[in-house]
């Protein structure tokens, strides 16, 4: 049997070396419009190279203070400016007197300022429902995750599978990224924990790409997965040691849902096929992440124009009012779980009940 002290090691392959790094680094100043700045580049390589040397993750510490299981524990000052505005932002999402917020996420990888030329149909399903959450009196918060493919620095990770060694090693917020000595220091992601947990509803719009969500999507939810789970105090494992967390997760984890109590609603569509296998998939997620569902037309999947040509697939979606009106129901319900979540009339049915087997 394992104990916390018997960590698996041989995968990681070793370090690159100092030529593969220099064309890896020099590959983002091909543009011969950097030629004149080759000595200044060569300087910002060295320093690069070195700090990759170093591995230093997080150039910036500060010990972590109170309210922390090691407060001298010198933390990245990113991660704590995360945390900070996660308490601050679940204050004001338990607060009353704050007006019901609605997350809507577009989930398409396309938009016209990228090379398909054209909006994507999932844009115009997410303005049919921000039009419905904002006459609602609520406010409509629009995650356009096709940003990654269009917009510079706009970049969300993959998860590298913490939670696989131990969960209290993955950290709510992630503490993964950034990762200055690998140059992995765009990460979207900070920004959008902050705005899940701002919100009292969720609704997910979503095309379908063979079978499954795109890209951004998949990548966003697997970045969740500190929500459900996470270990809030970085400093209770000093960083990413895994006997550290191993040693906390057998000794007993409660798994704390970070994000349970906001309303969702999911809306799906494709052209072929596999919309209600997508569908299933992001709904069964949310249901574990302590979500609550919106009821049924909160949880929609349609083609839009079934083996037809993609050319006109914007004109097939304008004839189809009754999506149209789908949707809009969709968002209605969403809207009207957040009030009854809010004030108390709506409470699902198992919601004292304590999971046997949490995960």
């Amino acid at each position: 049997m394992s104990n916390p002290s018997s960590i698996r090691k041989g995968q990681a392959p070793g370090q690159i070396d100092r030529a593969t790094f220099h064309e890896r680094f020099t590959r983002r100043f091909y543009d011969p419009a950097f030629a004149p700045e080759q000595e200044a580049i060569a300087r910002l390589e060295e320093i690069a190279w070195q700090a990759f040397q170093d591995g230093r993750k997080a150039p910036i510490t500060r010990p972590a203070g109170e309210g922390f299981r090691h407060p001298e524990y010198e933390a990245s000052v990113e991660w704590l400016d995360t945390r900070d505005k996660l308490q601050k932002a679940e204050r004001r999402w338990r607060d009353a007197a704050t007006r019901p917020r609605v997350l809507l996420i577009n989930a398409s990888s396309r938009n016209d300022g990228t090379c398909p030329g054209e909006m994507a149909k999932t844009w115009r399903l997410t303005q049919l429902a921000r039009e419905v959450i904002e006459a609602e009196g609520m406010e409509a918060d629009v995650l356009d995750l096709s940003l990654v493919t269009s917009e510079y620095g706009r970049t969300i990770h993959p998860c590298k599978g913490c939670v696989g060694t131990a969960m209290p090693l993955c950290h709510w917020p992630c503490s993964c990224y950034p990762n200055h000595s690998l140059d992995q220091a765009d990460d979207w992601m900070n920004e959008i924990y902050e705005r899940w947990t701002l919100a009292h509803g969720v609704m997910i719009l979503t095309p379908t790409y063979w079978y499954q969500s795109p890209s951004p999507l998949k990548l966003m939810i697997d970045r969740m997965v500190c929500a459900d789970g996470g270990n809030p105090d970085v400093t209770s494992t000093h960083g990413k040691k895994p006997e550290e967390a191993k040693a906390i997760e057998q000794a007993g984890w409660d798994f704390p849902k970070h994000l349970a109590g906001r309303a969702y609603g999911v809306v799906v569509h494709g052209d072929v096929a596999g919309i209600e296998v997508h569908r299933r998939n992001l709904t069964d997620w949310l249901d574990w992440m302590g979500l609550v569902d919106a009821g049924t037309m909160a949880k929609l999947d349609r083609y839009i124009g079934y083996y037809e040509p993609y050319w006109n697939s914007h004109d097939t979606l304008d004839k189809d009012e009754a999506m149209q009106e789908e949707v809009r129901n969709a968002a209605r319900a969403v809207a009207n779980a957040v009030t009854g979540l809010r004030n108390g009339q709506l409470q699902p049915p198992d919601a004292s009940l304590r999971p046997p087997r949490p995960k």
